[in-house]
C-alpha cells in the first residue's frame, strides 16, 4: 500500500525553489486594484468625525469606502454577526478597520490609508482579565461550569490541600504567508475569490452575504497557504469580503494583503488565560479533588471564543483521572484584538492548569513530578474498569501509562534525574531542569455537524486520477496523505494521483481544516469515492467474480489488465468513472450547555521529556535535549507526521518561553513585528531531538487506523516550560512565581523570588 510510506511532501520541491504558488503569486490582470484598511488609533471610543478628503486625493486612489458605502451585510464574524468589516460609529480596539482604500497599487493604498483625520470621544477601555471581571464584561450571561463528583466535599476532607494560579500569554500565529485575497468579477455578477483561508465555505458564505447574492454566485479557490495554525480559520474573512465588495463596485479585479505589522495589529491571537486551582491530595500525590477557575481574555468580538473556551474546559483533565472536579470558565470581553483559533484551540491552555497543579503538589511533597503525574493518569485499556472524564466520556482507549513507561526507558529518565540533582548541587550559577509531561487530546469538532467531509474523484480513460476534497493545504501535508489514500485504494503509484485546489464549486459545504481532522475526514471521503469507482470497474470486468486492484494492475481470476486498460475498457462500456464521496464521524454527540456527552471520536496520546539549563544571573536559558514518543496510530505517512510533531513541539515551547505579546496602557500592541516578537529560531530547537512514533493502530475505525497529528504535538511543548520551572525550583525554597511565557526576564524574576 502507498499509505504508511514516508513520502516527501507533494509540494516540497516547490517550497524550496520558490515555485509553489500562493495568493500573492497569482498573475493578476493589468487593471487590478489594491486595497488597504485605515485603522483606529484608539482602543475604545465613539468616532465623532472622519475626514477622508486627503485619502481620496492621494496618488493612485480610486475609491474610499466607509461602513455607509457597503451594499449589504457589514459583517465578517464567523459566529454571531458582531464583527463589522468597517466600524460603525464606535471602535472597540486599537487597529480596528475604519475605512477601506482602493488604489492602483499596494503601496499607494497603504500610504493613503494613513492620511485619514479621525476624531474620537474616548471612553475607558477594558484591557485585562482583572478589568473585565471587575466590569463583568463577558460573553454569555455568566460563567460556564462542567464537572463530576463532589469536589467541595472531597477538598474539605483531603489530607493535603494547595491553591495556586498559572497565567499564560497569547500567541501570534506568525504564518510565513500573511493574510491575502484576490477577487475577480465574473459573468452575471458572479465572483471568483482566491483566499489564503482554512475555511473556503465560510469565505463563500461571508462574501455572498456581503454582496446580497446566493452562495452559488461565489466561488472560492484555495491551492495552498503558507501556514495557518488556526489564524486563517476566520481571520481571512475581512480581506475576502473587502475585495469582493470593491470588485463588485468597480468591475475590476481587487487584491488585498496585509503587511506583517498590519497583520499583527488587526488579526486575533491565541487567547490569554489565567487559571486558578484548588487541589486536595494524599501523601503520594494522588488527587482526591480539584477545582479550576479559567479566565479567558477573548477580545472585542466573540469570533470562536466560546468553542475555544469549551475545549479548554474539556482538556482541563489532560491525561489524568479526576474523580471530583469542577471547572468554571469565564469568557471575558476586552478592548483588544478578537482572540481566535490557534493550534490546540484552547486545549493547551486548559492542560496548563492541571500540569501546574501537578508540579505544585510534587514540590509540596518533595516527590518526583513525573511520579505524581503517573499515579494520577487514566488507566490503560484492559487494566481495570474504564474511567470517565469530567464531561462524562469514557476513556476506553487509554495507552498513556504504557507510552510514558516506554519513554522513561528509552530516554533514561531516572538516570537523567539523578544527574541533574548532582549538577545542581555543584553549580550555583547554572541550574538544570527536567520535565516529562503526558498528553491526551480529543479528536473531533465539538460542534457536531462540522464532523463531515466531501470529495470528488475522477478517473480518466488513460488511468490517471484527479481528486478534490474539502480540506485545505497549509504546509502540513494533507494533500499528500489523501493522495496516498487514493493511490492505495486503486493500487496505483503516488504519481498517478493529482489533487487539485480546494474549490467550493467542486465540493460544497466544507468544514474548516481544523480540529486536527483534515486527514480523518477528507481521507475517508476520498476513500468512499474511490471505492464507488472501483466497484463499477470490478462489476464491469469481473461480472460478479472477485477483482483485485494492486501494483497498477486490475486482476480477475487468471486475467489481468493494467489500470489504464481497465479504465479505458470501462469508459468504452459507458461506465461512470467519476464519483463523489462523503463521510461523517460516527458516535459523536455533545451538549455544550450541560457539559456532557461524547464530543470526541477518539483520543491521541503522547509524552515529551525536556532537559534545560538556565543562567540564574541573567535568566538566559537553553533547551538541551528533547525526547518525544507520540501516538499517530498507524501513521499514513511517518515522515510528515514526525515533521508535524517536531514543529508542534517547537511552536508549543515558543508559546511558553519566548513569544511575548505586550499591550501598553492605551491598548496598543507593542510587539507587532519580527523585531519585537520572538518566535523560535533554528538555534532554539534542541540540539538533541529524538522523536519516535508509538507503534499501534488506532482502535477507532479511522482511515487506515491512523490518528490525527496536527494539534496534539503542540502540547508536548509544555514539558519545556515545566523543565524551566524545575530549574528555577532548584534555586531555593521561596515561592514559585514563573509566569508564561518564561522569557529570560521572567526566569530571572522567578529565580530571585525563589532565592528570597
Amino acid at each position: 500500500m502507498t499509505v504508511r510510506n514516508a513520502l516527501a511532501h507533494d509540494a516540497a520541491r516547490g517550497h524550496v525553489t520558490g515555485a509553489a504558488r500562493y495568493v500573492d503569486d497569482i498573475p493578476t490582470p493589468r487593471d487590478t486594484l489594491h486595497l488597504a484598511f485605515g485603522l483606529s488609533t484608539v482602543a475604545c471610543a465613539e468616532v465623532t468625525e472622519m475626514v477622508l478628503d486627503d485619502v481620496r486625493g492621494a496618488d493612485g486612489v480610486i475609491d474610499v469606502l466607509t461602513a455607509h458605502d457597503l451594499p449589504f451585510a457589514n459583517d465578517v464574524s464567523p459566529s454571531v454577526h458582531d464583527e463589522p468589516l468597517l466600524a460603525t460609529g464606535r471602535v472597540h480596539y486599537l487597529g480596528q478597520p475604519l475605512f477601506l482604500v482602493v488604489a492602483t497599487s499596494h503601496l499607494a493604498a497603504r500610504k493613503a490609508a494613513r492620511l485619514g483625520k479621525i476624531s474620537y470621544a474616548e471612553t475607558p477601555s477594558i484591557l485585562t482579565i482583572d478589568h473585565a471581571m471587575q466590569a463583568n464584561s463577558r460573553f454569555e450571561d455568566g460563567p460556564r461550569v462542567y464537572g463530576q463528583g463532589d469536589p467541595e466535599g472531597a477538598l474539605a476532607t483531603a489530607v493535603n490541600r494547595l491553591s495556586g494560579s498559572v497565567t499564560m500569554g497569547g500567541q501570534e500565529h506568525f504564518y510565513l504567508e500573511g493574510q491575502a485575497a484576490l477577487a475577480l468579477p465574473q459573468d452575471n455578477g458572479d465572483t471568483l475569490v482566491h483566499s489564503s483561508t482554512q475555511h473556503p465555505t465560510e469565505i463563500q458564505h461571508k462574501v455572498a452575504e456581503s454582496l446580497g447574492v446566493p452562495m452559488h454566485a461565489v466561488r472560492v479557490e484555495v491551492r495552498r497557504m503558507g501556514g495557518g495554525f488556526g489564524g486563517k480559520e476566520s481571520q481571512g474573512n475581512a480581506l475576502a469580503v473587502a475585495c469582493a465588495i470593491a470588485a463588485n463596485r468597480s468591475g475590476r479585479p481587487c487584491k488585498m494583503r496585509y503587511d506583517r505589522d498590519d497583520d499583527m495589529m488587526i488579526t486575533g491571537k491565541r487567547h490569554d488565560f489565567r487559571i486558578d486551582y484548588d487541589v486536595g491530595f494524599d501523601s503520594d500525590g494522588k488527587i482526591a479533588a480539584i477545582t479550576f477557575e479559567q479566565f479567558a481574555r477573548c477580545g472585542w468580538a466573540q469570533d470562536l471564543s466560546l468553542p475555544v473556551a469549551d475545549r479548554a474546559m474539556l482538556h482541563a483533565d489532560n491525561a489524568y483521572f479526576l474523580p471530583n472536579v469542577r471547572i468554571t470558565s469565564h469568557r471575558l470581553k476586552t478592548n483588544t484584538q478578537s482572540a481566535t483559533a490557534f493550534r490546540g484551540f484552547g486545549g493547551p491552555q486548559g492542560m496548563m492548569g492541571i500540569e501546574a497543579a501537578m508540579d505544585d503538589l510534587a514540590r509540596h511533597l518533595g516527590l518526583d513530578p513525573f511520579a505524581v503525574r503517573q499515579i494520577n493518569m487514566y488507566r490503560d485499556a484492559g487494566t481495570g474498569a474504564p474511567q470517565t472524564t469530567p464531561y462524562g466520556m469514557t476513556v476506553s482507549d487509554g495507552i498513556i501509562n504504557q507510552l510514558c513507561e516506554s519513554l522513561v526507558e528509552t530516554s533514561n529518565y531516572h538516570a537523567k534525574r539523578r544527574d541533574i540533582l548532582d549538577f545542581n548541587s555543584n553549580n550555583h550559577i547554572l541550574k538544570k531542569g527536567l520535565s516529562l509531561t503526558p498528553l491526551k487530546f480529543g479528536i473531533s469538532f465539538t460542534l457536531t455537524h462540522l464532523n463531515q467531509a466531501g470529495a470528488l474523484v475522477h478517473v480518466y480513460s488513460d488511468g490517471s486520477v484527479m481528486l478534490n476534497h474539502g480540506g485545505t493545504e497549509m504546509g502540513q501535508g494533507l494533500f499528500q496523505k489523501v493522495a496516498q489514500v487514493a493511490a492505495s485504494r486503486f493500487g496505483l503509484p503516488i504519481d498517478a494521483i493529482k489533487i487539485t485546489a480546494t474549490d467550493t464549486a467542486k465540493v460544497p459545504n466544507t468544514s474548516a481544516t481544523a480540529a486536527s481532522s483534515g486527514s480523518d475526514l477528507n481521507g475517508m471521503a476520498v476513500a468512499d469515492a474511490c471505492d464507488k469507482i472501483k466497484a463499477r470497474i470490478a462489476n464491469h470486468l469481473g461480472q460478479g467474480k472477485p477483482v483485485s486492484f494492486a501494483n497498477g494492475m486490475v486482476t480477475c481470476a487468471d486475467k489481468s489488465w493494467t489500470f489504464a486498460e481497465a479504465a479505458q475498457s470501462a469508459y468504452q462500456a459507458r461506465v461512470s468513472l467519476s464519483a463523489t464521496g462523503f463521510y461523517k464521524t460516527p458516535d459523536v454527540a455533545w451538549d455544550r450547555i450541560a457539559g456532557t456527552g461524547q464530543p470526541f471520536f477518539y483520543f491521541a496520546y503522547g509524552a515529551a521529556l525536556t532537559e534545560v539549563v538556565i543562567d540564574t544571573l541573567t535568566g538566559e536559558n537553553r533547551i538541551l535535549r528533547t525526547d518525544i514518543l507520540h501516538d499517530a496510530g498507524a501513521s499514513l505517512n511517518p515522515a510528515l507526521d514526525i515533521g508535524q510533531i517536531e514543529g508542534g513541539y517547537v511552536q508549543g515551547a515558543g508559546w511558553l518561553t519566548t513569544e511575548e505579546l505586550v499591550w501598553d496602557d492605551t491598548g496598543a500592541l507593542r510587539t507587532h513585528a519580527p523585531a519585537t516578537y520572538k518566535i523560535p529560531a533554528c538555534s532554539d530547537r534542541p540540539p538533541i531531538f529524538n522523536v519516535a512514533l508509538w507503534d499501534a493502530e488506532n482502535p477507532a475505525d479511522t482511515i487506515y487506523k491512523s490518528k490525527a497529528v496536527g494539534e496534539p504535538p503542540f502540547m508536548l511543548g509544555m514539558s519545556a516550560y515545566f523543565a524551566l520551572q524545575d530549574a528555577v525550583a532548584a534555586c531555593g525554597d521561596g515561592p514559585m512565581t514563573l509566569s508564561a511565557p518564561a522569557t529570560a526576564e521572567a526566569i530571572k524574576r522567578a529565580v530571585d523570588a525563589r532565592r528570597g
